[in-house]
């Protein structure tokens, strides 16, 4: 196998591994490089109706991945909406997704606690995540539950939730600290520092 076929291979690869992302800023990023490299492949062939193709689908994700890098910054794009804990929907949400949220929250048990709250975190009309919280007393609020889909995860929509929302200095805490021994936690890049087995936020 000559190295361009071997490029061509590795595109193809590529493009395929692309689409079974479910994370979608991910997706798009890997289908970019995926294109670059077929654009290469067939450029080398003389292959131009491919490589056009490929250049155009490069140029969309392109657009795509703009776009999803601005909306991650803006406050508007998400909403925080509380719901009771005996909510249809909230239930409905957590049974789809049990296995992923047993994955990261292993202790994380549903159902109505004294001084516990639970909110969706709303993109538009597409629920990118459910935050639970206790009131420990004292200003304190303990995170039970802070889970995003697979498909919103690039986009941090805790930094909006934790550093903009609003929604803890407006229910009077004055700190917040996270579920301890969480899997893969992102805590450290929106202002949180570590305390032992868990993460804590101490809000101005």
């Amino acid at each position: 196998m000559s190295w361009v076929d071997a490029l061509g291979w590795l595109g193809s690869a590529l493009l395929v591994y692309s689409l079974l992302q479910a994370r979608i800023l991910r997706l798009r990023v890997l289908n970019t490089v995926a294109c670059v490299i077929l654009v290469v492949f067939n450029t080398l062939l003389a292959v131009w109706p491919m490589v056009a193709m490929n250049v155009v689908l490069a140029a969309i994700n392109i657009a795509f991945i703009v776009r999803m890098l601005r909306e991650r910054g803006d406050e508007r794009a998400y909403t925080v909406l509380p719901v009771r804990e005996d909510d249809a929907y909230l239930a409905h949400f957590l049974g789809i997704h049990r296995a992923d949220i047993d994955r990261f929250f292993g202790q994380f048990a549903g159902g109505a606690v004294a001084g516990r709250s639970s909110y969706l975190v709303q993109h538009g009309d597409e629920t990118a995540g459910v935050i639970v919280v206790r009131d420990q007393g004292d200003g304190v609020a303990q995170v039970e539950l802070d889970y995003v889909t697979p498909r919103f995860r690039d986009f941090t929509p805790g930094e909006f939730v934790f550093r903009r929302s609003g929604l803890f200095r407006d229910r009077g805490f004055g700190t917040v600290f996270t579920p301890p021994g969480m899997v893969a936690p992102y805590y450290d890049r929106v202002g949180f520092s570590r305390d032992g087995d868990r993460y804590r936020l101490d809000l101005a």
